[in-house]
This record gives C-alpha cells, structure tokens and sequence, in this order.
C-alpha cells in the first residue's frame, strides 16, 4: 500500500469527528507555544462561528475534521502571497514556503512565526503533533518531520481552513 493510498484510507474514516476518541484539549498559547484552553485571542461562540463558515470549514476548524484529499483548490495555488486563517483571517504561511507533498492537502515547510499553537494528538492509535491557529485556536491539520528543506517539516493544512490573498491583493479585516 502507498503512502497515498494509507492516508486516504485512515481520512475516510476521518472525515467527521469521531466520538469516544483519545483526545487532548486545545488550549491556548502559552510561552513555549503550546495549545492551551480558553487563552485564545478571538473567541466566537459556535454559533457565531457557524454564521461565517461553511459546515465544512467549521467541522475542519472547530471540531477537527479533514476534508477528502485532493479536494481543495488550493493544492494548485502556486502564486506568491499569504495564506490566511479561514475563521479570523490572521497570516499562518508565507506563499513561499508551500511546496506539494503529494498528499493531497496544502503543505508548507515553515509557517509565519508565532502564529500557530500545537497539540498532542493521540487518535488512530498513533501520537502526532496537531497544530492550530494560535489567533481563534482554529485546527490546521498535522505536523511531520518528512517535509521539504530547509526544515524538513510538513505542515500538512486542511485546505478549507486557508484563504489565500494574492500578493497585491487586499486581505481581509482580522475577525475579532
């Protein structure tokens, strides 16, 4: 079995968030630039969240879903430019460090410094490194030491948590 047939066998079944599975809490920030709980800057109720996003997007964002792999068009976006937060607009990655990891999501060797909080993930019998904004605590995907140079890391995003603003374009407002 390829690589590419192994994740998208184990994200079929993790298309939706799964009850009864091993999860750590997110929470917000802290010194080291851990997840923790409540220290999130922008904080929505669901229901404010799910006014300004699609399902998809707000399953992804705030409950930790996947998108299917190979779905977003964001896989082909190759301009120069930010990719943003889909739910509070913050930067997350610099258009440059985006390479393709052959994995069907959006992948990015460096994110923009400070922006991105991460968590022990213990789902699927296996422990990862999840990350999320560190802005709105909006879940990303996973972290992997099988990325490009100069880092050797894959932050292997959701593409429907991005919005990507074309350099020259205006971006967004921050939510608040």
């Amino acid at each position: 079995m390829t690589r590419e047939e192994f994740l998208a066998a184990v994200l079929s079944l993790a298309a939706f968030p799964l009850e009864g599975c091993a999860r750590s809490t997110v929470v917000g920030p802290n010194e080291n630039g851990v997840a923790g709980s409540n220290d999130f800057e922008v904080k929505k109720s669901e229901a404010e969240w799910r006014a300004l996003l699609t399902p998809l997007a707000y399953t992804v964002l705030f409950q930790e879903g996947t998108e299917t792999p190979g779905t977003s068009p964001l896989n082909d976006e190759y301009r120069a430019g930010t990719f943003l937060c889909a739910a509070c607009f913050v930067p997350l990655f610099d258009a440059r460090a985006k390479y393709d990891s052959g994995t069907g999501w959006p992948s990015f060797w460096d994110p923009i410094p400070s922006r991105l909080a991460l968590k022990r993930d213990l789902t699927f019998g296996m422990e990862r490194t999840e990350y999320h904004c560190a802005r709105c605590g909006g879940h990303r995907g996973h972290v992997f030491d099988d990325g490009a140079e100069p880092t050797g890391k894959r932050y292997c995003n959701n593409g429907v948590a991005l919005r990507f603003v074309a350099q020259g374009e205006a971006a967004p407002l921050l939510r608040n």
